[in-house]
């Protein structure tokens, strides 16, 4: 049974000049049992968000580096601002590979050639790049960030949450299962 009943999206930003970087490694380290129990929360959120029995809008306010890009390819819709952040797999810069569940994220979610160039190079892409390379589906400046989700929330909200829910499974489902969600 779903907690909230009848129409329904999501919205997720945050706060500031980072939509979010990723994992904290300079605390966590890049090893141990913090760093692995981060990783299976990590893939447990992924997984829960791709098959969230409701529509999803991430509303990137800012930089979505590493985890943060990653988390964002679990939404459904993805609005970028126009004046700040760039969106990057910055895990081959830095000399930290992905996980194996985390890498099946993005290669779920992006046209092949996209996912590789993305793992592989470490590029990063500002607003217009993203939604060029198709990694956003619409970009609008700071100020009607927020607004923009929300208005595509509420258009979205229209839907059958039952279908959105039953196409999330049929789409997501193995993967989502895989990631401990």
């Amino acid at each position: 049974m779903q907690a909230i009943e009848g129409p329904l999206s999501v919205v997720f930003t945050a706060e500031g000049k980072f939509f979010s970087n990723g994992l904290d490694l300079e605390k966590l380290g890049t090893e141990g049992p913090a760093l692995e129990a981060m990783f299976v929360e990590l893939d447990r959120l992924c997984g829960r968000l791709l098959t969230f029995p409701a529509y999803t809008i991430g509303a990137i306010n800012g930089h979505a580096f590493a985890g943060g890009a990653i988390l964002s390819m679990t939404f459904d819709h993805r609005i970028m601002r126009t004046e700040r952040g760039f969106w990057c797999l910055n895990e081959a810069e830095i000399g930290f590979p992905l996980t194996e569940n985390l890498s099946k994220v993005i290669l779920a979610r992006l046209p092949r050639p996209l996912a590789l160039r993305a793992m592989l190079t470490a590029d990063r892409w500002n607003a217009d790049g993203a939604l060029v390379a198709g990694l956003v589906e619409q970009i609008v400046p700071e100020e009607e960030l927020l607004s923009a989700a929300i208005t595509w929330g509420e258009h979205m909200a229209t839907r059958s949450r039952a279908v959105i829910t039953e196409h999330k499974r049929l789409i997501y489902g193995e993967l989502a299962t895989s990631l401990g969600a």
